[in-house]
């Protein structure tokens, strides 16, 4: 039975809702060895203060034709949807009532890969985006800071296979979130967060 019961946290500033389970684990498993098996990962880099840094972890980029999507100085373009993905796409879209054109797929292979504190707030995104974060594989803790009041409590989730963590409301605009480095030893686990973009012209420069 899917602990499919949505838990809505009540924090300033956001609006956050939390599926811990909308997939049943058995079918999370084939999900997970489908994507692992057969997505190009790719390791792309950022340039800060004029040096390139490896991100700590692998990605792929995936979405409707043309629908570009820039972040860190990145600049992605989709590869086409495949089956797998769109099984998982139709289920969430089913529960949270919003349609997605792109998702963003992160593979953190250990405890070691990670991603630090942002916000999903670039411009393509419009605003106040809702983002759904889908997870597969081992549980990661997933934490939240307000980005201008400091004495609120950080808040964290740990995000377990079939997990559906949906951000939306004006969630990015005063939030940042982070998924931090673990030093226990912890399998390899797949993220989708799906997104809604807008289509931007192609980069100049």
């Amino acid at each position: 039975m899917k602990n499919d019961v949505p838990q809505i946290r009540h924090i300033t500033d956001a609006k956050l809702v939390f599926w811990p389970e909308i997939i049943h684990k058995n079918s999370c498993e084939l999900l997970y060895h489908q994507l692992l098996e057969k997505l190009p990962w790719r390791q792309d880099s950022i340039t800060l203060f004029g040096k390139n840094h490896p991100l700590p972890r692998l990605q792929v980029w995936m979405g409707d034709p043309e629908m570009n999507y820039r972040y860190s100085g990145l600049i992605l373009e989709p590869i086409p949807w495949c089956s797998t993905v769109r099984i998982i796409k139709r289920r969430i879209e089913s529960i949270c009532g919003h349609h997605f054109n792109s998702v963003l797929i992160n593979l953190y292979r250990t405890g070691q890969d990670s991603n630090g504190w942002h916000s999903d707030d670039e411009p393509e995104l419009g605003e106040n985006p809702v983002i759904a974060s889908f997870s597969l594989g081992a549980t990661r803790r997933f934490r939240l800071r307000h980005k201008h009041q400091k004495d609120l409590s950080s808040h964290s989730f740990n995000l377990s296979s079939g997990s559906l963590l949906i951000m939306a409301g004006t969630t990015q605009k005063y939030w940042q979130h982070s998924l931090p480095k673990t030093a226990k030893t912890v399998k390899p686990r797949i993220n989708l967060t799906f997104r809604t973009v807008k289509k931007i012209k192609p980069f100049q420069g």
